[in-house]
C-alpha cells in the first residue's frame, strides 16, 4: 500500500477565480489527498483528508462564521462504512473588511476516524466533500475522493499533529460553570451562553453550535459582562416555529489566541 492515496480530485468552482500567485486554474486553487493512517486499538481506522491550498487562499471549519461557506460531507458511495467522525483541529479568526471568518489558512489536516460496518474488512472510502475557499473573493467548491483503507497502517506525523491541535474538552481545561438561557423568538431561540472569566481566559471569540445540522444558527456575539463572557446566538429550524432544544446537543466553543476549548452540552442557569 502506497504511503499516500492521491485523491480522485475533481473541482468545481461556481463563480470563476481572478488569476492569483498561484495560477488561475481551478485545480491549483486547492489540492486533495487521503492520508490512509492506522487501525486504531477501538477497531476504527484513523485516516485524514489534507486540503493543500494556494498562496493567501483559505477554507472554512465547521462553523465558519459571518460571510464562510460550511463544508458539507457525503459518504454515501463508501463501501463497508458504519460511520465517520470528524476530528476538527483549532481553527484560526480572520478578519475581513469587518466579517469575521473561522478557518484554515495554507493546509488543513483534517482526521478522519471511520468505523467499518464488517470490522476487519478494507473500507471503500467514496466520498464528496462541499466546501468553500477564499482568497479576496469567497467561492464555493466540490473534491470528490476515493481510497482503499485496509491493513494495520501505520502511525502519520501528520494526523498526529493534527489530533493534538483539537480543542481542549472542558474537562481537560478545567472549565465548568458555563451555562445557557434559552429565550423563544419567534421563529425559533435565542441562547445565551455565561461563561466564567476563569474559563474564558483571554479568548475572546464563543462559537454556539445546536449540534443539529438542520438548525440554523445565527453568528454568535460575543461581549464581556463583569467577570464573564456572554455569548448569544439564534437557532432556527427549517420551519421557522419555536422547536425543542436539547441541551446536550449544543456546543459552545472557545477561540482565541493558542488552544480552543470545546465545551459540549450546556445546563440552564
Amino acid at each position: 500500500m502506497k504511503a499516500l492515496f492521491a485523491a480522485l480530485l475533481t473541482l468545481a468552482l461556481c463563480t470563476p477565480v481572478s488569476a492569483g500567485t498561484f495560477g488561475a486554474t481551478p485545480g491549483e486553487v486547492v489540492r486533495a489527498e487521503v492520508l490512509p493512517g492506522w487501525t486504531t486499538k477501538r477497531g476504527t481506522r484513523m485516516a485524514a483528508l489534507r486540503l493543500t491550498l494556494a498562496p493567501g487562499w483559505k477554507t472554512y471549519w465547521r462553523a465558519p462564521g459571518e460571510s464562510g461557506i460550511p463544508p458539507s460531507f457525503d459518504w454515501s458511495a463508501s463501501r463497508n462504512l458504519a460511520r465517520v467522525t470528524l476530528h476538527w483541529p483549532s481553527p484560526q479568526i480572520f478578519d475581513d473588511g469587518g466579517l469575521r471568518t473561522i478557518g484554515y489558512k495554507r493546509e488543513l489536516v483534517l482526521p478522519i476516524e471511520i468505523t467499518p460496518a464488517n470490522p476487519g474488512a478494507p473500507v471503500e472510502l467514496a466520498a464528496k466533500v462541499d466546501l468553500g475557499v477564499c482568497e479576496h473573493i469567497c467561492v464555493p467548491a466540490s473534491l470528490a475522493f476515493t481510497a482503499t483503507l485496509s491493513g494495520g497502517g501505520a502511525h502519520d506525523p501528520a494526523i498526529q499533529a493534527a489530533l493534538k491541535a483539537r480543542p481542549l474538552t472542558a474537562r481537560e481545561a478545567g472549565v465548568s460553570g458555563v451555562t445557557c438561557a434559552v429565550d423563544p423568538i419567534s421563529d425559533g431561540v435565542r441562547v445565551t451562553a455565561r461563561i466564567p472569566a476563569s474559563a474564558a481566559g483571554g479568548r475572546s471569540v464563543a462559537v454556539i453550535e445546536p449540534g443539529n445540522p438542520r438548525i440554523w444558527a445565527s453568528e454568535t456575539e460575543t461581549r464581556r459582562e463583569g467577570a464573564a463572557l456572554l455569548a448569544t446566538a439564534d437557532l432556527v429550524p427549517p420551519s421557522g416555529q419555536a422547536m425543542a432544544l436539547s441541551r446536550k446537543a449544543l456546543r459552545v466553543t472557545l477561540l482565541g489566541q493558542g488552544r480552543a476549548i470545546d465545551i459540549q452540552g450546556c445546563p440552564a442557569p
